[in-house]
């Protein structure tokens, strides 16, 4: 499969940031910064985190003066390109569990429960049609391995609290979507397909309306306590709160941070009646597997599958990709995944591809955390779970500058166990990239042994892999 600089792989539009940008348009530009200013919170980084945090914030208090500063354009990350899962997954919760307890992990739980109908009840509330449709989150399990995997997921999830989650057998499945060699899934009802694109792009108009400043095309270089710094200026604040997730290594001092993990994606054309009635899905779940190297889709608003998983997972150096762009060969490989899930499309065209960065810790624990004798503070390490986490890191980030300020005691949100976690940085280059493309190569060499084994028990291969990888 050959490349183009026109951005088409073998007919497919590569990059341009996202399919879903190619399918709701590239917003306008707002202005970049004029020169030093201040704030009373300033927060760098216009994604989900950065919005929905100022959002909470102007909601609480109206006079604030808040100030959001974005690199290129809110929703230009991972908030902009994401499979539109909006649900209630979180990582890190195991360990959370280990730390502070099994109730404490339970809490925390909840409250990724609660934030799916969080996000629902505000887009309704603010008028943001972001083609959201309730459907729950199904995972699949296609090979023996895969089943034991899957039943003691959903075992584990019910003892954290989750008494509504379902398990299905392979008929069961195979009502809710046909994938070809499901022999068992596991559904929650805490889930819902969401179009990224509109989800961010509707949220930074509304908190443009209650009055936040954003500023676009204004990289911060460097974060310190008491200010953000920029080529146009210095935004001068008692609070600085970084909300830049996967582009977190691009500021001074955070190259080991967290690593920016890249996950690339596919959409479809728009399918026929027919080829949906081959397919099933009629309740527009959101679908992920088993499988150690994971896959993700969506039936979006417009009739297509949108399917992603890891391609190149990392980038030496920490570096990110340029709009989206990613190599032939994972298109081609996600292009298997969506055939071997559903045969029946083996003639449908693949559309667009692209890829973007998600933010990862070296214990893979999503963290929101207010350092009170600096201001300064932050969020993200979501490790792919962004989309839901984003907004309960927002609401958190709002109540700890609250409580800091003064203008409100602690919260439910800011007892929770991820709140102040510290984490150890990633190992300098070469190490973390022969580290995380080891750690890869490792799991997809496991799901070919399953594959090939038939065998109920996961590959040691995996349990190496998440023992590099920190994960366990």
């Amino acid at each position: 499969m050959s490349s183009s600089a026109s951005g088409v792989v073998s007919g497919v539009v590569n990059g341009g940031i996202s399919f879903w940008y190619a399918d709701d348009g590239l917003p306008a530009v707002r202005e970049p910064l004029a020169g030093d200013t201040s704030a009373d919170v300033v927060i760098v980084g216009g994604g989900y985190t950065g919005l929905w945090t100022a959002y909470y914030l102007k909601k609480a208090a109206p006079d604030l003066r808040v100030t959001v500063l974005e690199q290129r354009f809110c929703g230009y990350g991972a908030s902009g390109r994401n499979g539109g899962w909006l649900y209630n997954g979180i990582a890190g919760r195991d360990r959370y569990a280990a730390l502070h307890g099994h109730e404490a992990a339970v809490r925390l739980q909840r409250a990724m429960n609660d934030t799916v109908d969080e996000v629902v009840r505000v887009a309704q509330a603010e008028g943001i049609d972001a083609g959201i449709h309730r459907g729950g989150v199904l995972e699949v399990a296609r090979t023996p391995a895969q089943l034991a995997r899957l039943k003691d997921f959903h075992a584990h999830e019910l003892a954290y609290g989750e008494n509504d989650r379902e398990l299905y057998d392979a008929r069961e499945t195979a009502r809710r979507v046909r994938v070809a060699g499901a022999v068992g899934s596991s559904w929650t009802p805490h889930g819902a397909r969401v179009h990224p694109v509109r989800l961010v792009k509707g949220l930074a108009a509304v908190v443009e309306a209650l009055g936040v400043d954003i500023h676009e095309s204004t990289p911060v270089t460097e974060i310190h306590a008491g200010r953000a710094v920029t080529p146009y200026g210095t935004v001068r604040a008692p609070y600085v709160l970084r909300c830049t997730e996967g582009f977190t290594a691009a500021l001074k001092g955070e190259k080991r941070t967290w690593l920016p993990m890249n996950s690339s994606m596919i959409a479809t054309e728009p399918l026929t009646d027919e080829q949906w009635a081959e397919v099933g899905w009629d309740g527009r779940e959101t679908l992920g597997d088993m499988a150690h190297a994971y896959m993700y889709a969506q039936r979006t608003a417009d009739g297509r599958i949108a399917l992603g998983g890891r391609g190149v997972p990392y980038r030496f150096g920490s570096r990110t990709d340029h709009d989206g762009r990613t190599q032939a060969a994972t298109v081609e490989a996600l292009r298997e995944i969506l055939v071997g899930f559903f045969p029946a499309l083996a003639g449908v065209r693949v559309s667009h591809a692209w890829s973007g960065v998600l933010g990862v810790p070296r214990d893979w624990c999503a963290t929101v955390t207010l350092d009170r004798a600096g201001g300064l503070g932050w969020a993200g390490g979501y490790v792919g779970s962004g989309v839901a986490t984003a907004n309960l890191a927002g609401r958190t980030l709002c109540d700890l500058v609250r409580l800091d300020s003064g203008e409100a005691g602690p919260t439910a949100l800011t007892g929770l166990p991820w709140v102040g976690h510290k984490v150890r940085r990633w190992e300098p280059e070469p190490l973390r990239w022969l580290g995380v493309q080891g750690m890869y190569a490792t799991y997809r060499a496991a799901d070919r042994r399953e594959t090939e084994r038939h065998s109920a028990g996961s590959s040691r291969l995996a349990r190496i892999a998440d023992r590099v990888a920190g994960r366990h």
